[in-house]
């Protein structure tokens, strides 16, 4: 069917009622269990949970509405040249899609709601001193290293806040019931950031430094011309000569405490391979990474020959043991630069990422795990189901690879575990909502995990051919691409949403409703941070900082225009037929 774009009508008086209806329906959103902070109902891994409640009911009924999201108002570039200023831009409208289904006439007054919820992903909580980074190989990739990058705890907050203002689901109204975050929670696979990001998904203090806390040890105070030197007006890097401004205070503002008040809804985790593997794309377990990254020495430029080649054998997967990274080490030596040693940026386990989750420090508002349980810690494994509502189930896969590279696949024990999954939602009548960090066409890495020779991988095609056999899926949301995609699959709708770290850092609001037609209905819109949209350069507050987070990504060297995507890929209502 072709594809109908067409901008979504505002709900009315009799839309609106029904939307409030729909939260005390036994098939609605599932309030009825879970205090603060507690467990789920179920236990077993692998077994659906009860939904927990996302807060106190409001003191006046939810509404319909548009401030504080994309559909109100985006930052936007204001006029210059050079470096450019942010501003506040106009709205990105909703568009209609009717590639699945037909979109029915007068749906908005008989829909009700299933389910509504956030989706973050990519936050990259970076520890921007660590040494297994690599950033020398900046001008193959804008990825290696960014401007912004320093204030990553201080962005990632600021989209807490956003979440924490939402007056539920913007569309139908509905509570929103849990925020899932699709993987490259951190970036280096480092304690130190898996600590950071589970204090701001929770609540907490952070401090985002590590080595030597007097003094930063980072690219950018390295006397390097590649790298902006925010506290040095009278260094013309390369950065300042396209515009760039200093900012002095900048690193001593970048590091100190950084309060989160956590999420005030339960919120879940799924794994990225920034989570599981050292560079994001290194097998895990090799005590050679774990010695290097605790260590005293760190590379921060290389010759641009030598830069070259090294990033064409990680962007090919010609490395996925590191050990052309172990050479480059060894033939540089002479380049690598003096750090403070600090045992806090110890590769992390995938045991140790299930174990963290499940530590009472990091409940936050619940549930106990965030998804995981100690049948996960159990079994090694990182994958779960979850009760969304009554009659919606939520599936978090793993798609990484343990033998490494930072595409991803499933081994077979996942795709049978996923398989009956299924096969139950079909016979309880649930609809399902996939959740994975790997989108499908990312999902390509089919090398033999080391723990399980003889398993076979399975990739993104073998996994859309099984979803679409199951007529109750509904959406497969990911992320790890950094851009904003939707993608419908014959039955079911694929949903990729940008990153935190580049721009346009962006967050996903998701509802599902039923139109009562024979249709129903994902809704989504595009939520950016709490911050500000102007800059001060003079005001290095916490929320000053998450402005110039922003900012700083928009005029990051490299960065791509196209990942905000299309505007059908944005803020959206994709129909499809009921299964």
């Amino acid at each position: 069917m072709s594809r109908i774009r067409s901008v979504a009508a505002s709900l009315d008086r009799r839309s609106f009622l029904a939307a409030a209806g729909a939260v005390s329906a036994s098939t609605g959103i599932g309030l009825a269990v879970g205090l603060s902070g507690g467990p789920a109902n179920a236990a077993r891994a692998g077994g659906a949970r009860t939904p927990l409640t996302s807060r106190s009911a409001p003191a006046a009924p939810l509404a319909p509405y548009t401030a504080g999201t994309t559909l109100h108002s985006a930052s936007a570039p204001r006029a210059g040249q050079g470096y450019v200023r942010l501003g506040e831009g106009p709205a990105w409208t909703r568009v209609v899609r009717g590639d699945l289904a037909a979109p029915q006439s007068g749906r908005t007054d008989r829909r009700t709601a299933l389910a509504a919820f956030v989706q973050f992903t990519d936050l990259h909580i970076v520890d921007t001193q660590h040494p297994l980074r690599y950033e020398y190989v900046r001008a193959e990739t804008s990825s290696a290293w960014r401007p912004q990058e320093t204030l990553s705890v201080a962005g990632a907050v600021a989209l807490v806040e956003r979440v924490n203002a939402l007056r539920g689901a913007p569309a139908t109204g509905a509570p929103l019931s849990f925020v899932m975050t699709t993987g490259d929670n951190t970036d280096n696979n480092s304690r130190a950031e898996l600590d950071w990001f589970l204090r701001t998904m929770s609540g907490g203090s952070i401090t985002p430094n590590t080595g030597d806390p007097r003094h930063y040890e980072g690219v950018q105070n390295s006397g390097l011309q590649q790298y902006w030197h925010p506290d040095r007006a009278d260094f013309r890097d390369a950065d300042k000569q396209l515009g760039f401004p200093a900012v002095p205070g900048f690193l001593r503002a970048a590091t100190r405490e950084v309060r989160s008040p956590g999420l005030n809804l339960p919120w879940y985790s799924t794994v990225g391979n920034h989570d599981s593997l050292p560079g994001g794309c290194y097998a895990s377990g090799d005590p050679w990474f774990h010695d290097f990254a605790v260590g005293g020495k760190k590379l921060m430029s290389l010759p641009e020959d030598r830069a070259a080649a090294f990033w064409k054998s990680v962007k090919k997967g010609l490395d996925p043991k590191g050990d052309r990274f172990r050479e480059l080490m060894r033939t540089e030596k002479k380049r690598l630069t003096s750090v403070t040693p600090d045992a806090s940026r110890a590769p992390f386990t995938p045991t140790e990422y299930v174990r963290a989750h499940l530590d009472p420090a990091y409940a936050g508002q619940g549930p106990a795990g965030h998804g995981y349980t100690q049948d996960n810690v159990d079994a090694g494994t990182q994958y779960y189901a979850f009760r969304i509502a009554d009659d919606v189930l939520g599936i978090s896969l793993d798609t990484t690879d343990p033998a490494g590279h930072y595409e991803g696949s499933l081994g077979t024990a996942q795709l049978d575990w996923l398989k009956g999954e299924l096969a139950k939602a079909e016979r309880d009548g649930s609809y399902v909502v996939v959740f994975s960090h790997h989108t499908s066409t990312s999902m390509r890495n089919l090398r033999p995990d080391p723990d399980r020779p003889r398993e076979a991988r399975h990739g993104g095609e073998e996994v859309l051919e099984l979803l679409g056999r199951h007529t109750r899926v509904l959406a497969w949301i990911n992320g790890h691409s950094h851009r904003n995609k939707v993608t419908p699959h014959g039955t079911f709708w694929e949903i990729t949403t940008a990153s935190h770290i580049d721009h346009p850092q962006l967050a996903r609001v998701v509802e599902l409703v039923d139109n009562h037609d024979g249709t129903l209905s994902v809704l989504t819109t595009l939520i950016e941070s709490s911050a500000p949209h102007r800059t001060d350069f003079a005001d290095l507050s916490q929320p000053g900082l998450a402005a110039l987070y922003r900012e700083l990504a928009y005029n990051a060297p490299g960065r791509r225009p196209d990942l905000g995507g299309d505007p059908d890929d944005r803020n959206t209502e994709l129909v499809l037929r009921k299964g």
